[in-house]
């Protein structure tokens, strides 16, 4: 990053009016670089509670003052309708066909970092930045993604699908800083958002009820509550509503009486069926963990890449690693868990590992059983 700031190279940094963010402009500042804040307006059908304003106002005139304290200019950048149209709405169809996306992903790789890269260029900026907690090594020509040193708050899963171009021109200002180390900097600094809570949810959308959520786009539909046998236990609102691992209960709207001889167990959504069916059953049955899936649009951030025998795999953001087998099928790719796993939802990101490079990641499906 030095050799760089030597050329004094101008940086369009993604500023959310979070402390992450605004330390990231601070320490690219005192490295030399010229910085062009850019705030992203995104998402505006969030409202302040207190307020009844759209939330994204805060948190743009935090990013603003934020700006004036450290004396860089601050662009917005409205790329709301994209984000409905290239984001969103897939995601609620995903929904509608019973899958369970991640649209943070879908986000960074469609519209936050080639967005930024787009205004880099109009601004005449040569690099982008934003405030992830990960890394990038870069060797010759080719761009390595590492996990953030904080492992608590790495989020290289959520950059997963990002390409070598994305890679190349683009700068994690933190990425070698822990969470506490940051907001230090930003106390010592009299940055009035030094103890802002991070953002939770949805990208941009923020933390949602996700059965109301998806209530925006998705009609109900109920529908009846099986065992892995068939045997007929309760109704539900829609399978659409509900994914794999979630713990049953009335106030999703999933109804069931358990047998008896599980009365005191918990009981977990084990897989959706054709017909509108929601399989159930009781903690700890076979019917809940599967140990092969078949992998759907498997991206690799090295095409060239040798894949190694093991890999550690996440399935959800600061999730457990999961050690198991990538390997070529006929028809695509398939990854093999050394042990059989619960919670493997269709449609959901598995995000692969060698040692703390993220090697890429691919869509669910759950075409194999145990």
């Amino acid at each position: 990053m030095d050799k760089m700031c030597e050329k004094k190279k101008t940086v369009l940094l993604g500023m959310s009016g979070g402390v992450d963010s605004s330390v990231a402009a601070l320490l690219l500042k005192k490295k030399g670089y010229n910085v062009i804040g850019a705030f992203l307006k995104i998402y505006s059908d969030t409202k302040n509670k207190l307020t009844g304003q759209c939330a994204y106002l805060d948190e743009l005139k935090m990013a603003r003052k934020i700006s004036s304290i450290l004396n860089i200019p601050l662009i917005v950048l409205d790329y709301e309708k994209d984000y409905k149209k290239h984001v969103l709405n897939p995601m609620f169809k995903s929904y509608a066909s019973s899958k369970t996306p991640n649209p943070d992903i879908s986000c960074n790789a469609i519209i936050k970092f080639p967005f930024l890269w787009k205004a880099a260029k109009k601004y005449k900026a040569d690099l982008i930045a934003t405030g992830h907690y990960a890394k990038i090594k870069k060797y010759k020509k080719i761009c390595t993604l590492l996990m953030g040193k904080d492992n608590t708050k790495d989020q290289s899963y959520f950059l997963a699908e990002l390409a070598q171009k994305d890679l190349s021109h683009t700068i994690f200002p933190i990425g070698n800083y822990t969470k506490k180390q940051i907001r230090d900097i930003a106390r010592r600094n009299n940055f009035p958002n030094w103890n802002k809570h991070g953002t939770v949810g949805i990208c941009f959308v923020g933390q949602q009820n996700m059965q109301n959520f998806l209530k925006q786009k998705i009609k109900e539909k109920p529908g009846k509550v099986i065992t892995p046998t068939g045997d007929i236990i309760g109704t539900h609102k829609g399978i659409s509503f509900y994914t794999i691992g979630q713990k049953t209960g009335e106030h999703i709207g999933i109804n069931v009486k358990k047998p008896r001889e599980f009365a005191q167990k918990r009981f977990y959504v084990g897989e959706k069926r054709r017909n509108n069916l929601l399989v159930v059953a009781p903690e700890g049955h076979p019917a809940l963990k599967r140990r092969k899936v078949l992998i759907k649009n498997l991206h690799l951030i090295n095409a060239k890449s040798k894949i190694p025998a093991q890999l550690k795999a996440r399935i959800r953001h600061l999730g457990f690693f999961h050690l198991g087998k990538l390997k070529k099928t006929t028809n695509g790719w398939s990854f093999t868990f050394n042990k059989p796993l619960e919670a493997l939802a269709e449609g959901q990101y598995i995000v692969f590992y060698k040692g703390r490079e993220v090697m890429g990641c691919g869509e669910m499906s759950l075409t194999y059983r145990k």
